[in-house]
């Protein structure tokens, strides 16, 4: 880490601009659960940049991945068996079933355990846009 720089939990940049977590995933992964980071408390999630981007094809028997909330037992209050079997943004699905403020520093999580069978390729990337409550 540079120094001068001090780790937080959630991710908020002072300056006002949508900000983002990004994490790589891939079909090593399949079965688990992956961090994709915090957004902090009164963060608007931007639904309709955030997603997962498929950039080579996930092969498995199923290939579905849930993203949400560590709080959510399913990891899916944000996206619902999304589909990774083919390339581009396949966009969260669930914005219109959830406030897109968040009440609290919010923990995101991939849950990877859609994806079945023995995969041998795969790799996506999960972003969440989000813009923190830093009104001037």
């Amino acid at each position: 880490m540079p120094t001068g720089v001090v780790a937080t939990n959630a991710r908020n940049f002072h300056q006002q601009m949508v900000h983002y977590l990004r994490r790589g995933i891939d079909y090593t992964q399949k079965g688990g659960v992956v961090d994709v980071g915090t957004i902090p408390a009164g963060s608007l999630i931007v639904y309709s940049a955030s997603g997962v981007f498929v950039t080579q094809i996930f092969n498995g028997t199923a290939n579905a991945i849930n993203i949400g909330a560590s709080t959510d037992p399913g990891q899916d209050n944000f996206g619902t068996a999304l589909s990774v079997a083919a390339l581009g943004q396949v966009p969260l699905d669930e914005g219109v079933n959830i406030s897109p403020v968040v009440a609290v520093d919010t923990k995101i999580q991939a849950n990877l355990a859609g994806i079945t069978g023995a995969p041998t390729a795969g790799t996506g990337i999960i972003m969440i846009a989000f813009v923190p409550n830093n009104d001037l």
